[in-house]
């Protein structure tokens, strides 16, 4: 090695040896080592909200059949009841009166026909006898047919207030759970008016609503990843079930402000593939993996 280059490999040498003592000392800093750069992960499948709903007849709302004060309201909500259960009663003692009465009037009605049968009987043998004349005859037969009549007449009055009275009684439509009470017992309802929901909570299913842009991404059976906000970190599956043949506006208010309200939409339903604690009206987010 000749001198000169000698000379020159000590030269870096030195240097490398005062840089390291000027960073040890603080003099210099270090040249950051770059950072990894994170890759935001690619959502895949078409974005939709939802809200929980009841399947068509599994919510329905009970309302009163006629008009009058409430003398009974046997149900808290939340509670679970029986096809046919109860639910609250309407004041109906005049219609029992009624009743009563009409059903008095039904057996006076039927011993009349026992009567006049046995008069016609009887008649029929006069005039087999030429004792009594065919306008007699006929007369008896009138007054029995006449007799049968009044009993069809009073039977139809105690179906009437029979029918009245059942329409006194507001009870559960569906075996379910009562998820609104509307009514107290003093109130006065009119007819029509909602007196309480009941709904199957087992039969549960979500209505989703995914822009029409998404329409031709959306297929019966997709598989759906649900989430909600209440339920952090946690997701739920359910697939399409159901797909409408056009698209109309947008029904379910957006959580984020941002997006219009007026949007046309595809309002897609799909039905849970797990059980989940997701309650009746929860606003949901979807996932719909692409169409096959």
């Amino acid at each position: 090695m000749t001198k000169g280059k000698a000379f020159g490999f000590g030269l870096v040498a030195l240097a490398a040896v005062a840089g390291t003592v000027q960073q040890a000392r603080g003099l210099v800093s270090p040249r950051p080592a770059a950072a990894p750069v994170a890759e935001k992960p690619s959502a895949t499948g078409v974005a939709a909200e939802g809200r929980v709903v009841a399947y068509p007849g599994a919510e329905v709302r009970v309302g009163a059949e006629r008009g009058g004060r409430l003398v009974r309201v046997l149900v808290e909500e939340g509670a679970t009841v029986r096809k046919g259960q109860l639910l609250a009663e309407i004041e109906s003692d005049e219609l029992r009166a009624a009743l009563a009465e009409a059903r008095a009037r039904v057996a006076e009605a039927e011993a009349e026909v026992l009567f006049a049968a046995a008069d016609l009987a009887r008649r029929r043998q006069l005039a087999e006898a030429r004792i009594l004349s065919a306008r007699d005859l006929d007369q008896a037969t009138r007054d029995l047919e006449t007799a049968r009549a009044r009993v069809e007449t009073t039977k139809a009055s105690v179906v009437r207030y029979e029918a009245l009275l059942a329409q006194s009684r507001i009870a559960a439509p569906i075996s379910g759970t009562v998820i609104a009470r509307r009514v107290d017992a003093g109130q006065m309802v009119e007819t029509g008016d909602h007196a309480f929901t009941v709904a199957d909570l087992g039969r549960l299913r979500i209505e989703g609503e995914a822009h029409e842009a998404d329409a031709g991404a959306v297929a019966l059976g997709a598989v759906v990843t649900i989430t909600a906000d209440g339920y952090p970190g946690r997701s739920w599956r359910g697939r399409v079930e159901e797909i409408p043949d056009s698209v109309t506006l947008r029904r379910i208010k957006p959580q984020d402000p941002s997006r219009p309200t007026d949007a046309r939409v595809l309002a897609v339903k799909v039905a849970f593939a797990e059980p989940a604690p997701l309650k009746l009206g929860t606003t949901v987010d979807l996932r719909i993996a692409p169409g096959r």
